[in-house]
């Protein structure tokens, strides 16, 4: 093992857009041994890191759901690996685990800090940092629990071709909904309308999108599941239903902003009686194990889909991916390989 691993540090707190080169650094650290560990202890060495929109807001140094990322500490962020070196019983060298690691290549973590990884029938180890992690959590307590989506809704997912909301729409569909999908690009609109089984799709980068978005949405929308915000989150509010549930997941298109917009369709909420909240998918900790117990099911029967777009180039390829993650680079999932792994997992379904 080389004597230095690399890692990624907050070097200066962005006032809008992430800036190459100056919001974060790359910085060399002496590499542990074996023999560093304490009892309990294992050493992970990161494969693939999870690239996701709320990173941003960790950034900020406000009051939010987590503290912000400090400068000079590692950016924070899940990630999928192996254990290379082990004082714990639990997780003998060559197992493989996630957890929130960090931008890192390394870390000295304790069993608390790791879970094992466990795949059902049909899963590859991204899953865990994708359709079976955070991602399909999120999806799955936003439009079952918060959006009470049910057979015969009407539902709009912005952000439709991403991470999150390709699973929403899709978990939908699996409940009887009628699935309306926003994405950024014909080609994100044609995967979600021909392989994810969406009933439409549009692209709000069409110049007709508006007149496209109110003829699309005639019947007016039962749940509108909300990854971006802005002007889409403008036009979901005039095309709502009376009693409509709003799921406030995201807004992507705010997140860069030093002056970020809210609806100016708010008004509606009132006279529409709309019901929306936001959510942290932190909050359903203790129901995790029933989600996934159902996303697993759904993912080995081939009710759900996934996919992934996959950044290649090693941990220095974090910074830029999470810049292009506010472009819409990814349909699916964003990650970045730090190491290439082969899988060796058995299914545990």
């Amino acid at each position: 093992m080389a004597p230095t691993y690399k890692a990624v540090t907050l070097a200066k707190r962005p006032k809008d857009s992430i800036v190459a080169g100056e919001t974060f650094t790359v910085v060399a650290k002496p590499t542990p041994s074996a023999h560093d560990l304490k009892d309990g202890e294992v050493l992970f060495e990161s494969n693939y890191l999870s690239i996701d929109p709320a990173m941003r807001g960790w950034l900020n140094d406000t009051r939010s759901y987590i503290p912000p990322v400090q400068i000079g500490e590692v950016m924070r962020g899940h990630a999928v690996g192996t254990v290379v070196a082990s004082k714990n019983p639990n997780y003998p060298v060559g197992s493989y685990a996630q957890g929130t690691v960090g931008w890192t290549e390394l870390k000295v973590s304790k069993a608390r800090e790791l879970q094992k990884v466990e795949l059902p029938r049909g899963a590859k180890i991204t899953d865990v940092l994708g359709v079976l992690g955070m991602t399909g959590l999120t999806a799955y307590f936003g439009i079952i629990d918060v959006g009470k989506v049910k057979a015969g809704d009407f539902v709009v997912v912005s952000g439709a071709a991403g991470a999150t909301g390709s699973v929403v729409g899709q978990i939908a569909k699996l409940k009887g909904a009628t699935v309306l999908g926003i994405a950024g690009s014909d080609d994100k609109c044609r995967w979600l309308r021909e392989e994810l089984g969406f009933d439409e799709a549009l692209n709000y980068k069409d110049k007709e999108f508006a007149k496209q978005f109110r003829a699309a949405t005639k019947n007016l929308i039962d749940v509108f599941y909300d990854n971006v915000g802005g002007e889409i989150l403008d036009l979901a509010l005039s095309r709502a239903k009376p009693h409509a549930r709003f799921v406030i997941c995201g807004g992507i298109s705010q997140y860069n902003s030093s002056k970020p917009q809210g609806p100016k369709n708010y008004l509606m909420i009132i006279s529409m009686r709309i019901r929306m909240e936001g959510f942290i998918v932190f909050d359903y900790e203790k129901e995790y194990p029933r989600a996934l117990k159902d996303l697993a099911q759904w993912l080995s029967e081939g009710k759900i889909k996934r996919k992934e777009t996959i950044v290649k180039g090693g941990i220095e390829k974090a910074e830029s991916a999470l810049r292009d993650l506010y472009n819409g680079v990814n349909t699916g999932k964003l990650l970045v390989e730090v190491k290439p792994v082969e899988e060796k997992i058995k299914a545990s379904l």
